[in-house]
């Protein structure tokens, strides 16, 4: 197998692949059914997860070549439970692009919206210093079906209140923009889960099930 990738770039952005691990199995995740690939680059990270000045210089070499509308933090895993990391490049990108380093670019964060279960604190404030931008995937309009979808580990089974709660204090905390999303053909009601999402602050997105 060749060597996992750490940063990748996919359409306008570039990718972070911080983890592996995640409290959720969802029950639509291309991890498993593309065998830890994506877009031709391999994710597995085999538990050797990257160091800070590992992800930042993968970074460099990338943002010195081809500017990007957005870095993000979104590979086969959930990125808050390596907050610190997240917290620590997110701080190191921003003072690049103040200093004239790199061209200006969104920060974003794709998560799982258990940050706060994760940490047991509202992590919000510290991901407001220096993100721009959080997707968050809610994929259902109640708790049953997403127990059902997202398979959540033991300790997070009722995590599906702190991912609401999650997106509604992002919503609060003033961020460039801040979305929730459903994929769909699940089972879930994507009218029903934008309803919510609309409710608790959030904008939309309706994403496609990948097979």
């Amino acid at each position: 197998m060749s060597q996992a990738t750490i940063v990748y770039r996919f359409k306008n952005g570039l990718y972070i692949n911080l983890t592996n691990r995640c409290p959720n199995l969802c029950s639509f995740c291309i991890k498993t059914k593309w065998h830890m690939q994506f877009d031709g680059h391999n994710l597995d990270l085999q538990g050797q997860e990257p160091t800070v000045p590992q992800v930042l210089s993968a970074l460099d070499k990338e943002l010195r070549t081809t500017p990007v509308q957005e870095v993000v933090f979104c590979g086969f895993g959930e990125p808050t439970l390596r907050l610190d990391a997240v917290l620590a490049i997110a701080l190191a990108l921003k003072q690049a692009q103040a200093d004239g380093t790199y061209p200006p670019f969104k920060i974003r964060l794709n998560t799982n919206g258990l940050g706060n279960l994760i940490h047991h604190r509202n992590i919000v404030p510290e991901l407001k210093k220096d993100l721009d931008i959080i997707y968050v995937s809610l994929n259902a309009e109640n708790e049953t079906l997403w127990r059902q979808l997202v398979r959540p580990a033991a300790g997070y089974e009722n995590g599906y209140e702190s991912v609401k709660d999650f997106i509604k204090t992002c919503a609060q905390a003033g961020f460039d923009r801040v979305a929730a999303s459903c994929v769909e053909n699940t089972g879930a009601d994507p009218a029903a889960v934008k309803a919510l999402a609309l409710s608790l602050g959030a904008e939309f997105n309706d994403r496609e099930y990948l097979k």
